[in-house]
């Protein structure tokens, strides 16, 4: 779903948690305080994991179905079936994988309910039966799932969550994972998925076989540029959450939507080609994204 795919030898919290340093934001960068740093770490070690299975980036064998006690299985749905059976127990029980073990604290602290977590799991289900979207807002559904509950539980634990707030930050999540999905066009494919609505390419007259192209002609690149722009809306839409909290929140959030920006500016700076390969922002570029954010934000503020 999200992020550079690699198969995961074992269940090992570090191998998991290192994936954050190749996201297109900081996950729990180091002036959050440290409180918080852990939480939102056991919660993308949670997030990553779900992707992982649904990706079918597990070992086979490996000691993560082990410890969902599905040594030896390889399905990726009867896979997410133990994983949530093993995540209901967050809630009520002692879970087996460490990762889950890791996350309980968590939810604890903030009395955290199953049901963000639960969408993760059926976003993976559903890239196991859903492979193409023939709207914009099926993919936006499709986010609500995958994305969005994650920008809820960044809330949810630095207890500011209101009702504006949320809608916000299902905007910001949304659009980054729309910019994911344009940056891994090509991936994607490999992978029989396309998350570019079948009705925008019939508009820009794009065909299955045109993404599978080295590079994009004229009218691929079109059609990244529509989606590109949409993401964008979406942002923006989302970036005064930003100017209504405080503090270190608010240059973690500058960082999520800057990140956004920034990924959105180097597609841009590719020509909208990222059949090659996904254009990544630089970190000086991801700076000054973040910088323009916050001096919205103040603006706002």
């Amino acid at each position: 779903m999200t992020g550079t795919r690699q198969v995961r030898p074992d269940a090992s919290p570090r191998t998991t948690l290192d994936k954050a340093a190749h996201e297109n934001f900081p996950v729990a960068p180091f002036f959050l305080p440290r409180a918080w740093r852990d939480d939102l770490m056991a919660v993308y070690g949670y997030a990553r994991l779900v992707d992982d299975i649904g990706d079918g980036d597990l070992a086979p064998g490996g000691a993560d179905a082990r410890h969902l006690g599905a040594e030896g299985e390889t399905d990726r749905l009867a896979l997410l079936d133990a994983f949530e059976a093993d995540l209901r127990r967050v809630f009520d029980d002692t879970p087996s994988h460490p990762l889950l073990r890791a996350l309980r604290p968590t939810v604890r602290r903030h009395a955290l309910t199953p049901e963000p977590f639960l969408a993760l799991i059926e976003a993976n289900r559903q890239d196991q039966k859903v492979r193409r979207y023939e709207t914009f807002d099926d993919l936006v559904a499709y986010c609500e799932l995958s994305a969005n509950p994650v920008g809820r539980l960044v809330l949810d634990i630095t207890g500011t969550t209101s009702p504006e707030r949320l809608r916000r930050s299902d905007a910001i999540c949304t659009a980054l994972q729309i910019v994911e999905h344009l940056q891994d066009v090509a991936e994607d494919l490999a992978h029989d998925r396309i998350y570019l609505p079948a009705e925008d390419m019939k508009r820009f007259h794009v065909t299955e076989a045109d993404l599978a192209r080295p590079t994009g002609g004229a009218s691929v690149r079109a059609l990244v540029a529509f989606e590109a722009d949409r993401a964008r809306r979406l942002l923006d839409d989302g970036t005064p959450l930003v100017g209504s909290v405080r503090g270190r929140l608010r240059l973690l959030l500058a960082g999520f939507a800057g990140g956004g920006h920034a990924a959105l500016d180097a597609i841009t700076a590719a020509g909208y080609d990222v059949l090659p390969g996904p254009p990544r922002a630089t970190r000086p570029n991801l700076m000054r994204a973040v910088a323009a954010v916050l001096r919205s934000a103040r603006g706002e503020g």
